[in-house]
């Protein structure tokens, strides 16, 4: 079975609507890392002068190969990625070994249909 790692880079207040829209859409978990910052193309500085950081989280998701692309598209919308400059993104990457999922794709084969 082949995996890609989907990473998604969102707005910490879409954090729960995002992972609603993966596991709608096939995905059967994720790690989520909380208090990320995010700066966007241009500076954004405060009344007192200190830079203004975007609170973020970073939602990373195994997923099997043929469930990606549906699964990114959902976190897209989802996330409102295409909205504007300062909403987040999300990317794909090849996962060329796994391990400790033995439970997982036996999971996958008995419950999740590929849509």
């Amino acid at each position: 079975m082949q995996f890609k790692l989907i990473m998604a880079f969102v707005d910490a207040d879409k954090t729960e609507k995002v992972m609603l829209a993966a596991r709608e859409s096939g995905a059967t978990g994720a790690t989520i890392i909380n208090n990320a910052q995010g700066q966007g193309l241009h500076k954004i500085v405060g009344i007192l002068g200190f830079e203004v950081l975007e609170p973020r989280a970073v939602v990373m998701i195994l997923s099997e190969s043929r469930r990606t692309e549906h699964i990114l598209e959902a976190i897209s919308v989802a996330g409102e990625m295409d909205e504007s400059l300062s909403t987040g993104i999300a990317i794909q990457i090849d996962v060329d070994k796994a391990l400790g999922l033995k439970e997982h794709i036996s999971a996958l084969e008995k419950e999740i249909p590929v849509k």
